[in-house]
C-alpha cells in the first residue's frame, strides 16, 4: 500500500467518525448505549462505503515450491505384446510411478503413447493396442509441455519405431533421456522383407519396377529363397546369402503388368532355418495396372526454373507423362491431353489457333515474360490490364471455391509470385481458387482460376517464381508430397471433359492395415454451389462376412470426411448417400494384411542407447530400476525452487465487506424503528 492510499484510509477513519458523531452525540443529550451503538453501526457503514471507493490493493505473498518435471512415458503399441514385454513394462512404470522419494523430489508426468501422445489420467490403463510407435511424438510433446526447463524423461519402450522422424536427434540434447529397454534383446535368427518400395500405378504391357529391403539377424550364414507372386503366379524367384558380416540386401526387380486393375503381390522369403518371427517373412503391395497415360505438354519460348518444378510435380502420378517444347516445337497437339502454355507472347499464335479447333484443355501461366495484349486477343476468360512495373503478390485461400476438392496447403505462408502490377479481372464461369494480396492488403483480383464452360476447361495462374512455393512446401512439410498431390488435382481437373456431378468422392483403392483410412466427398446443388446441408451417409460391406457398417459423413472446411480406421483386411464395397436427393457414389477398396508392429523380433537396443548417449542419460533393462532411482535422486542437476508468490487483491472484490454493510445498515435500521427514532 503506498502512502496516499494510508493517507486516505485515516481520512475515512475521521469522516465516518465525524459523521457518527454529528449524527447520534452533537446537541443530543441523550447519551445511552443505544445511540453508541448505532453510532457505531453508522461508523461501519460510512467507513466501508469510503473503503470500497478508494479500493485499496491488499498484497499477500507466499513461498511456492516448484519441483523438477519428470515425465514417465510407456509405449502403448502393440509390438509390446508381441516382444512379450507388456507386463515388465507396467511393472517398470507402476513402480517409478509410485516411489515416495521420487513423488518428493519430481512433479511426475504420466503418458502413454502409441501413434498419438497421451496423458494417462486416473482412470486410464495402458492397454498396448497402438497399430503404429511415434517415439518422435513424445519428444515433440515433452518439449512443448515442460518448454524451456531442465529436467530428465524416462522412456519406456521396446525402441522400434514405426512412423515419424528418427526420434534420436528429437530430443532436447540439453535433458537427459533415461530409456528403459524392455524386451528379450537376445539375438535370434530371424529374416524380415524391411521395406518395399514401389509405385502405386503401373501402366499396362509395361514392365514396373520394384525395390526390396531385406534384413537378417544372426550369427551363421545361410542362404534363402526370395519370390514375388501374384495370386498362384510366380512373377520373380532368387536365392540370397546372409551372413554375420552381410546382414542386408537390396533387390531391384522388373515386374511385368500383365493384367489390369488392382493387382496385390505377395513378397516372400524363407530359409531351412526355424524362426522365432515369421509374420515379418511376407508382405503384401498393391499396384493399380492402368491401360492409359495422360500426355502434358509445357510449351514455354524461355528457359525457367519453374519449368522443371511443374514437370517434376506432375510426374510424380505415374499416370502422367510430361514433355518441354518450345512453340516452334510443337508439330501435333492432337496426342496431348493438358497443355501448359508457360508465358505465352505473340510466338504462341500458331498453338492457340490449333487449339481452337482442337479445345485441348490449358493451364496459362504468366508472368514478367508474358505478352498480356496477345493473350487478350487469344482468350475471353481472364481480362489483363498490366503495367511494365513488377510487382510480388501473395496468395490468399478461398474456402468456397467447388471445381474439385482441394486442402489450404499453407498459401498464405508460401512465398510471393512476381507479375507486373495491374488490373485482373475475371469473366463469367470462371472460379478463383487463390486470390492476390500486395504486402497483405487484398487486390481481389484472381490468382488462380479455373473456368469449365461448355466441357472446356482452363486454369489461369497470374504469376511466376512457382518453384518457390514447392521448395517451401518441403521446407515446411519435410515432403514435396502436399505440393504435388494439389498440382496433380489441377492436371486432373484438366484432363477430364466429364459433366459435372452432384456427388464426388475421393479415396484409394487400396490400403495397408493401420493406415488412416479416410474417406472424402462433396455434394453440390443445382446451380453447383458446395452444399453445406447435405447429409451424407456411407454404408460399408466386407465381401467375405457381408457385415455391412454404417457412419455418417463430417463436414470439414469444403468437403464431407469419414475415418474407417478399424476394420479388418480384406475386400470392401461400399455406397455413400445423399439423404435429401438420394445422389449415391459406389465403388470398392482393399485393405491389405499388414501388420507392421509384428515385423520386430527383437527391442531396438541400439537406437535407445544412441539416444541415451545423445542426451547425456543411461539406458536401463527392467532389473536397474532400483538404480536408475537412485541416479535420479542422487543428481543435483534437479532441485526444486521456491517461488515468492505475490497475490494482490483489491477491496471491491472482498465480498465480505458488502456483506457488513448490509448488515450494519439493516441492524441500525431495526434499532431505531424499535426505539421509535425513526
Amino acid at each position: 500500500m503506498n502512502t496516499s492510499t494510508i493517507l486516505l484510509l485515516i481520512l475515512s477513519v475521521f469522516i465516518a467518525a465525524g459523521i457518527s458523531f454529528f449524527q447520534y452525540f452533537y446537541k443530543n443529550k441523550n447519551n445511552a448505549k443505544t445511540n453508541l451503538l448505532l453510532a457505531f453501526l453508522r461508523f461501519i457503514t460510512i467507513f466501508g462505503l469510503l473503503l470500497l471507493l478508494i479500493n485499496p490493493i491488499m498484497s499477500r505473498s507466499t513461498l511456492e515450491t516448484i519441483k523438477t518435471p519428470l515425465p514417465i512415458v510407456v509405449d502403448n503399441s502393440s509390438s509390446m505384446v508381441d516382444l512379450k514385454a507388456n507386463v515388465s513394462a507396467k511393472e517398470v512404470y507402476e513402480k517409478l510411478a509410485s516411489n515416495s522419494d521420487l513423488k518428493n523430489k519430481f512433479d511426475i508426468q504420466s503418458y502413454k503413447f502409441d501413434s498419438d501422445f497421451q496423458s494417462i489420467e486416473n482412470g486410464d490403463e495402458v492397454n498396448f493396442k497402438g497399430i503404429q510407435t511415434n517415439i518422435d511424438e513424445v519428444a515433440k510433446n515433452i518439449k512443448s509441455i515442460n518448454k524451456n526447463l531442465v529436467f530428465p524423461t524416462v522412456l519406456i519402450s521396446d525402441g522400434n519405431q514405426t512412423s515419424g522422424a528418427d526420434y534420436v536427434f528429437q530430443f532436447d540434447v540439453n535433458n537427459k533421456v533415461y530409456p528403459i529397454v524392455v524386451g528379450d534383446t537376445t539375438t535370434y535368427l530371424d529374416l524380415k522383407i524391411n521395406q518395399i518400395n514401389v509405385n502405386k500405378y503401373a501402366f499396362h504391357k509395361n514392365k514396373f519396377p520394384v525395390e526390396v529391403f531385406l534384413q537378417y539377424s544372426g550369427t551363421k550364414s545361410i542362404t534363402a529363397n526370395f519370390s514375388i507372386s501374384n495370386g498362384n503366379t510366380v512373377l520373380s524367384k532368387q536365392s540370397i546369402s546372409f551372413s554375420p558380416s552381410k546382414k542386408s540386401e537390396v533387390l531391384n526387380i522388373l515386374l511385368p503388368a500383365d493384367k489390369t486393375g488392382l493387382q496385390v503381390f505377395t513378397a516372400k522369403i524363407l530359409s531351412l532355418e526355424n524362426e522365432k518371427n515369421t509374420y515379418n517373412n511376407v508382405k503384401k503391395f498393391a499396384v493399380q495396372i492402368i491401360d492409359q497415360k495422360s500426355e502434358v505438354a509445357i510449351i514455354s519460348s524461355i528457359n525457367h526454373p519453374d519449368l522443371g518444378a511443374i514437370k517434376r510435380s506432375i510426374e510424380t502420378n505415374a499416370q502422367r507423362k510430361v514433355t518441354i517444347l518450345k512453340p516452334n516445337q510443337v508439330s501435333e497437339l492432337s496426342k496431348y491431353n493438358v497443355l501448359i502454355l508457360y508465358q505465352p507472347t505473340a510466338d504462341f499464335k500458331q498453338v492457340f489457333d490449333a487449339n481452337k479447333n482442337l479445345k485441348i484443355n490449358s493451364f496459362i501461366v504468366t508472368g514478367n515474360s508474358t505478352n498480356f495484349g496477345f493473350l487478350n486477343q487469344q482468350q475471353d476468360q481472364i481480362d489483363f490490364r498490366m503495367s511494365t512495373q513488377k510487382e510480388d503478390y501473395l496468395a490468399n485461400f478461398k474456402s468456397d471455391f467447388n471445381l474439385f476438392a482441394t486442402d489450404n496447403i499453407g498459401f498464405e505462408n508460401f512465398p510471393p509470385l512476381e507479375n507486373p502490377y495491374g488490373t485482373i479481372s475475371a469473366k463469367e464461369n470462371v472460379s478463383v481458387l487463390l486470390s492476390s494480396s500486395i504486402r497483405n492488403v487484398e487486390t481481389n483480383f484472381p490468382f488462380l482460376a479455373f473456368s469449365d464452360n461448355q466441357g472446356k476447361r482452363n486454369a489461369f495462374l497470374m504469376g511466376e517464381n512457382i518453384w518457390k512455393w514447392r521448395a517451401q512446401s518441403f521446407v515446411d512439410k519435410k515432403s514435396f508430397d502436399e505440393f504435388d498431390v494439389f498440382i496433380d488435382k489441377i492436371i486432373q481437373f484438366l484432363a477430364s471433359n466429364d459433366s459435372k456431378k452432384s456427388l464426388i468422392v475421393n479415396h484409394e483403392r487400396f490400403y495397408n492395415s493401420g493406415d488412416a483410412l479416410e474417406i472424402t466427398a462433396q455434394y453440390f446443388n443445382k446451380n453447383y454451389e458446395f452444399d453445406e446441408k447435405a447429409r451424407l451417409t456411407i454404408a460399408v460391406t466386407n465381401a467375405k462376412t457381408k457385415q455391412v457398417k454404417r457412419y455418417d459423413l463430417l463436414k470439414t472446411t469444403n468437403s464431407f470426411k469419414v475415418n474407417l480406421d478399424g476394420l479388418v483386411a480384406g475386400n470392401y464395397s461400399f455406397t455413400v448417400k445423399e439423404l435429401n436427393s438420394n445422389a449415391s457414389y459406389s465403388s470398392t477398396f482393399e485393405i491389405l494384411d499388414f501388420d507392421i508392429e509384428k515385423q520386430f523380433v527383437n527391442p531396438d537396443l541400439a537406437k535407445l542407447k544412441q539416444l541415451a548417449s545423445q542426451t547425456k542419460g543411461t539406458a536401463f533393462v527392467p532389473n536397474q530400476i532400483d538404480e536408475l532411482i537412485k541416479q535420479l535422486l542422487s543428481n543435483q542437476e534437479y532441485k526444486a525452487i521456491q517461488k515468492n508468490v505475490v497475490t494482490k487483491t483489491p477491496f471491491i472484490d472482498w465480498v465480505w465487506l458488502l456483506v457488513l454493510i448490509a448488515i450494519s445498515l439493516a441492524a441500525e435500521w431495526f434499532i431505531r424503528k424499535y426505539n421509535g427514532l425513526l
